[in-house]
């Protein structure tokens, strides 16, 4: 139970200041993925700009928990793109920057829906339990709720990516895609959090950086045990 306290009362996860360094770089990054995909799509340095973070993501991922095979693919993701962009391939690279929206929204879906299953322990509910002292029924309701929530916003998400890819001009598509999603996430993120504490108070106050840590233990599993 101590140890669980320390968790849930660990420091936060940065000063005012870093966060709000942090919101300003990640704003930035939208707003230049936006300019690239509308203006430039298919130029090298904008493939790398919009494909690096998330192979690296990945990639780092894979080296951490010693997984070959996800570095080989990171590995073949990189030569497929340069080799598309060299062979003058990259015209119709719009749809790659939709399936990469949307494969990313898939696996966050899976990896919350798939632990809605019967016998199962909602993914918010794993990570409540190891934050939280006292977990009482009502608890395990709101998170296992919470956790179908974020399973339908995924899911809409990428329902709407399609219907603007399909229906609307690109940059919409792009205004979307680098600029309202953050923006979107946030907003659900946030707008829980303040629900959270109104009407469940039982819910002791705990760090984003314990959160991270409770994700992190879990494993980011897209498919849980």
């Amino acid at each position: 139970m101590a140890a669980r306290r320390r968790i849930a009362q660990g420091p936060a996860l940065a000063a005012p200041a870093a966060l709000a360094a942090l919101g300003a770089a990640l704003a930035a990054y939208a707003l230049l993925g936006h300019w690239l995909m509308v203006h430039a799509p298919d130029r090298p340095w904008s493939v790398a700009v919009l494909f690096g973070p998330l192979l690296l993501a990945v990639a780092g991922a894979g080296w951490q928990r010693r997984q070959p095979g996800l570095l080989a693919a990171c590995a073949a993701g990189v030569l497929g793109l340069a080799a598309m962009v060299a062979w003058g391939g990259a015209v119709g690279i719009d749809r790659l920057y939709v399936l990469q929206h949307a494969g990313i929204h898939i696996a966050l879906g899976l990896s919350f829906g798939l632990t809605l299953r019967r016998g199962s322990t909602p993914l918010i509910t794993a990570m409540a339990q190891q934050l939280h002292e006292h977990f009482t029924p009502e608890m395990r309701a709101y998170t296992r709720w919470l956790t179908g929530l974020w399973t339908a916003y995924f899911a809409a998400m990428v329902g709407v990516s399609m219907a603007l890819y399909a229906l609307a001009p690109w940059p919409w598509w792009s205004l979307f895609g680098n600029v309202l999603t953050p923006l979107a996430a946030a907003a659900l993120f946030v707008g829980e959090h303040l629900l959270r504490y109104r009407r469940h108070p039982e819910f002791e106050r705990v760090s984003l950086r314990a959160v991270t840590a409770a994700w992190r233990r879990r494993g980011g599993q897209a498919v849980p045990p």
